[in-house]
């Protein structure tokens, strides 16, 4: 190997690692889960609208009570459970699992919903 071109490869070859090491990193971000996804049901006229919302792992959805009346948000599993909303006033969960998630109002149990996560 001459002297030109082993100087060469002592620069390209760093490079090359470089380039190599960002497209590995890519890829795996590529493939993570997804984060930051909003998602929002509104309560209203006794209703959650969507009755049942299909979200990606890593969703935060949103309930907001635009109801004249107080209402609740509770997972009939326990997994979450809003305080009592008045007008106007938001509940957020993050979902980190996939699973079917059925919810009502504990102040009107016939009003129900379902978040599916997927």
């Amino acid at each position: 190997m001459t002297k030109k071109n082993a100087c060469l490869a002592s620069v390209a070859l760093p490079v090359l690692i470089a380039i190599m090491l960002s497209a590995a990193s890519s890829s795996v971000a590529a493939n993570a889960q997804p984060s930051g996804a909003t998602a929002g049901v509104k309560i209203d006229n006794f209703v959650f609208g969507p009755q049942t919302l299909t979200v990606p792992v890593g969703t935060t959805v949103t309930w907001t009570n635009s109801d004249d009346i107080p209402h609740t948000s509770v997972s009939t599993e326990g997994v979450f459970k809003s305080k009592v909303l008045d007008t106007d006033e938001n509940f957020s969960y993050t979902f980190t699992k996939a699973g079917t998630y059925p919810y009502y109002c504990t102040i009107h149990p016939k009003m129900t919903g379902k978040v599916v996560v997927q």
